[in-house]
């Protein structure tokens, strides 16, 4: 999962949201050393992607895409699965969308001083920019993955992946559907 579904499936406090975005940068880091709030947001987020990557859902979803690409499915799902989140916000949320969407980027900024640096570099690019809510356009996950392509240090054929996607859509868009009701049963959100 990415930035928007840790942040949905976190525990509602700001410390457990920064905890939550933390398992991307937490290389390093001793959790014992952390807010006990923080490392119950970094723990949510370890279960969040254990139980998504040995889902029967996203092993489908990630056989859909060419062997030139598999390698680099999971990545492509954990964003496109943020676009599908948005897609159905009202099926999984009472909250609506641009109000969580605030209050999480308002978390973010408040919790700053909990967060490594490389952490805070990000997420006050993803505030300025407002990637959470660029996601629900399928473009912009394309460029989102095409930036993840540019990171990676080895030659890679993942950037373009996002024409891969187009024509899979209704079927990725499938196993979301099967897979994150039954991943909210397990991580209750807001």
């Amino acid at each position: 999962m990415n930035h928007l579904a840790h942040l949905y499936l976190s525990p509602p406090s700001m410390e457990a949201r920064v905890g939550n975005l933390l398992g991307d940068f937490a290389r390093g880091l001793d959790p014992q050393q952390l807010p006990a709030e923080v490392r119950r947001g970094l723990e949510n987020h370890r279960a969040v992607d254990a139980f998504t990557d040995q889902h029967p859902d996203v092993l489908a979803a990630k056989r859909l895409f060419s062997s030139k690409r598999r390698r680099f499915a999971g990545v492509a799902l954990d964003i496109l699965f943020d676009h599908y989140l948005l897609r159905h916000w009202d099926a999984f949320a009472n909250t609506p969308k641009a109000e969580f969407i605030d209050n999480a980027y308002r978390d973010l900024a408040q919790g700053r001083y909990l967060m490594p640096e490389a952490m805070a570099r990000v997420t006050r690019r993803m505030i300025e920019d407002n990637w959470l809510e660029s996601y629900e356009d399928l473009t912009n996950i394309g460029f989102a993955l095409d930036r993840v392509a540019g990171r990676i240090r080895f030659a890679n054929e993942f950037a373009g992946i996002i024409e891969e996607i187009r024509p899979l859509d209704a079927a990725l868009e499938a196993h979301f559907l099967s897979f994150f009701p039954q991943l909210r049963l397990y991580f209750a959100p807001e």
